[in-house]
């Protein structure tokens, strides 16, 4: 677990049902930090990490060049609502977000768009994972 990860964030990663293939999405990835924690335990797996903040984005590229190198990482500057996969990327199958305000409660109109993109993006089986449990609960992913 790299160092710069909070006691929090890494529980929460390590809460994460991850395996070496898994496919992960997170929202509102910040600097970037769980998802180069996240990179680190991926072999063949892959994490995209997505922000609406252009800082916060290049804050990640910044950080996680090794990540992005190895092809385990991709940074994309993009607010959730609007996420819409690119046509050769291959659905993710767990999807996590920390303080994002359109999954906690806080905005919920915006969050059912988000819900929306998610399901658009994502394994029949795919799980979604928000901050507020212990560490994390789980969210039902919109199918219809």
């Amino acid at each position: 677990m790299p160092a710069s990860l909070s006691p929090r964030l890494a529980a929460i990663v390590n809460a994460l049902p991850l395996q070496p293939h898994s496919r992960v999405l997170e929202i509102g990835c910040g600097p970037g930090s769980a998802a180069r924690a996240i990179a680190a335990r991926l072999t063949t797996g892959h994490i995209l990490a997505i922000d609406r903040s252009a800082t916060a984005i290049a804050q990640a590229e910044a950080a996680s060049v090794e990540e992005v190198a190895s092809g385990r990482m991709t940074v994309r500057h993009v607010a959730a609502e609007e996420f819409v996969p690119q046509a050769h990327e291959e659905p993710y199958d767990v999807v996590f977000a920390v303080r994002v305000g359109a999954l906690d409660g806080r905005h919920p109109q915006v969050g059912q768009r988000v819900l929306q993109r998610i399901a658009m993006a994502t394994t029949a089986d795919a799980r979604l994972f928000i901050d507020g449990g212990d560490p994390l609960r789980e969210l039902p992913i919109p199918r219809s």
